[in-house]
């Protein structure tokens, strides 16, 4: 464990965690968009940046994201100074410039005391920040199916040569993670449409709902080494079935211990 101090306040932090971490323990509320526990953390919104320096620093200070940024033994942290707050809201009049139709920015803005924005705004501009999140959860998982493609302002999100990913499983890991839900995906008569692409929803054989894509279920047996039998059941229904059989349990030792 080491030392290091939040907003004047000495803290102990693991010497493998970063910086965003401690804080978030401590229950101070910094903004984050691209960050999220089931991949691993990029600075891409740069939303989290703090003020950090130390005694022997002499003064000096520099602004780093939290989210990358490790402890260190005495580092002094500051989330709220002015500085620290003009970047914010800086990095957020970017982001309503590019994303003016968004309401999770635009909420975000208004609690920054921002509601417009003196950069030339993208009329048509839509939902992505361009975090990645999306193409790291699908990195993870090990499909590869979409990343960045073109340049600069024509950057966006989409499988190879901008044509619907053939590796999707259609899992919607990438939907779920999205922190402006751009992502568009849609089920509808037993099938799943998102990326351009159409998936066959398997059917629970108890309650007849309507559960993964095949392609995720075959995905996760050939990698998970589940068999596809697995996946005949609802999540809902191995649940209750369960119940069932510990109930029948419970009433069993009870008869015994008579």
């Amino acid at each position: 464990m080491v030392t290091i101090y939040i907003n004047g306040k000495a803290v102990q932090a693991k010497e493998d965690e970063m910086v965003l971490t401690a804080i978030r323990r401590e229950g101070i509320n910094i903004p984050t968009l691209c960050n999220h526990d089931a991949i691993e953390p990029c600075g891409a919104c740069r939303l989290c940046m703090v003020e950090i320096t130390k005694k022997d620093w002499n003064g000096w200070k520099k602004h780093v994201t939290s989210c990358l940024y490790p402890v260190e033994p005495e580092l002094m942290v500051s989330t709220h100074t002015p500085q620290v707050l003009e970047l914010r809201r800086t990095i957020l009049e970017l982001y309503l410039a590019r994303n003016p139709n968004s309401s999770v920015i635009q909420k975000l803005a208004e609690e920054h005391g921002i509601t417009s924005t003196p950069y030339e705004i993208i009329p048509d501009g839509d939902n992505c920040i361009m975090c990645y999140a999306c193409t790291r959860i699908c990195d993870a998982l090990g499909c590869h199916a979409i990343s960045a493609v073109e340049r600069g302002h024509e950057k966006v999100i989409a499988g190879p040569l901008n044509q619907p990913p053939i590796d999707c499983i259609g899992c919607l890991s990438c939907a779920h993670i999205c922190p402006t839900n751009f992502i568009e995906w849609k089920d509808s008569d037993g099938r799943r449409s998102i990326w351009g692409r159409e998936f066959e929803l398997l059917t629970c054989k108890t309650c007849g709902k309507k559960t993964i894509t095949r392609d995720f279920a075959e995905y996760l047996s050939k990698n998970r080494d589940l068999p596809m039998s697995y996946f005949e059941t609802c999540d809902d229904c191995k649940r209750l079935d369960t119940a069932k059989t510990m109930g029948r349990l419970v009433v069993m030792a009870a008869e015994v211990a008579k």
